[in-house]
């Protein structure tokens, strides 16, 4: 079948590798549609981050060259002997983390703090952007009546957005901050009107995004290159938002999103990190503000396709190019990379 791997920095190939076989306890998946993800550019550019190169995953045992792609639906085409979460033909969407089951963060339940987290896609064991992939059963969620395979596509980034809104603590009626309106920040914006935020306040530099962050509810929108982002909130909501989502990963961004805040109030990082950032401790300190790291999600997949059935998270409003797996690396990396106005590419793996 065909699969694209990645091999190192901007070195991904679409190439043909032997198609995965169903085994116990396990899922065969026809990929219909995958979306290429933050984590997916920032490996092509700076990666590895979550990929094994030098010593297998410990869940995977894979190293690279792996499969890629993390974001996707498809349907099921085959099942394992005890599967009983799925049938043969169900459209369903992957819920990707990999998880050891076994050290005190997967006992407890918060599997996405494992302490050996890996992906599906980017930490081996197969991905999304192939034709077919076998998952485990417990990582396959059946999709409800009415969401498209491009919806699918979005459930994954979108379970991100929603749960480092439910991990926040806004409440109805607050006023919030996103610093970043790339894919995940514009879901991050979704998932703030679905909790009752009353101001959602967008901050990016690129002015399509910013357009795009108004079409999708954002109260107001602030350009850090035109006007002092941490000063203009402060102007707009008389001391400060309830809680600001850093979701740039760029250093300088920490700090004003920490500053944007008002006195005990609270920043979410939802980024993956390239680089360290430097943060001033007493503009926490002597304001009482919180700062808080989320990762993934847990448990959370059935209620974004809940929030979906209702309009939240739309495709048609986010999906801004769909090609095919032969064209992912210059018709999708690169062009993400070249065209800041791109939010959501899908791809066809057929």
């Amino acid at each position: 079948m065909k699969a694209a791997r990645w091999y190192k920095v901007r070195d991904i190939r679409v190439e043909e590798v032997e198609e995965p076989t169903v085994e116990k306890g396990k899922v065969k998946i026809k990929v219909e549609q995958t979306g290429i993800c933050g984590s997916d550019l920032h490996e092509y550019v700076a990666g590895p981050i979550f990929i094994p190169v030098e010593e297998p995953h410990p869940i995977s045992n894979d190293i690279a060259p792996i499969i890629m792609g993390h974001e996707f639906s498809g349907q099921v085409v085959e099942v394992g002997e005890g599967v009983t979460k799925v049938e043969v033909g169900d459209p369903v969407v992957v819920e990707p983390i990999l998880r050891c089951g076994q050290c005190p963060a997967c006992k407890k339940g918060k599997y996405n703090l494992c302490e050996q987290l890996g992906f599906h896609g980017l930490s081996g064991g197969g991905g999304g952007f192939s034709e077919y992939t076998v998952v485990n059963e417990e990582m396959v969620h059946k999709m409800p009546e009415g969401l498209s395979f491009e919806q699918g596509a979005l459930v994954e980034p979108a379970a991100v957005a929603l749960h480092a809104v439910r991990m926040s603590k806004i409440k109805p009626g607050d006023k919030a901050a996103v610093f970043g309106t790339g894919p995940i920040g514009l879901l991050v914006i979704e998932a703030l009107k679905a909790a009752g935020a009353s101001h959602i306040y967008a901050v990016e530099v690129s002015k399509e995004r910013l357009e795009k962050a108004k079409e999708l509810g954002a109260t107001a929108v602030i350009n850090p290159m035109e006007e002092d982002p941490v000063q203009k909130l402060m102007e707009l909501t008389d001391g400060g938002v309830d809680v600001s989502f850093e979701v740039t990963g760029v250093p300088a961004v920490l700090q004003q999103s920490i500053d944007s805040t008002s006195f005990d109030g609270e920043t979410i990082i939802v980024s993956i990190w390239e680089k360290e950032a430097n943060i001033r401790p007493n503009n926490i300190v002597l304001k009482e503000r919180n700062v808080k790291g989320i990762i993934a999600y847990r448990d959370i997949f059935p209620a974004v396709m809940e929030l979906m059935k209702q309009g939240y998270f739309p495709a048609e409003k986010l999906v801004t190019k769909r090609i095919q797996l032969d064209d992912l690396v210059e018709e999708g990396f690169e062009t993400l990379i070249k065209e800041k106005d791109q939010v959501k590419i899908l791809v066809k793996s057929e």
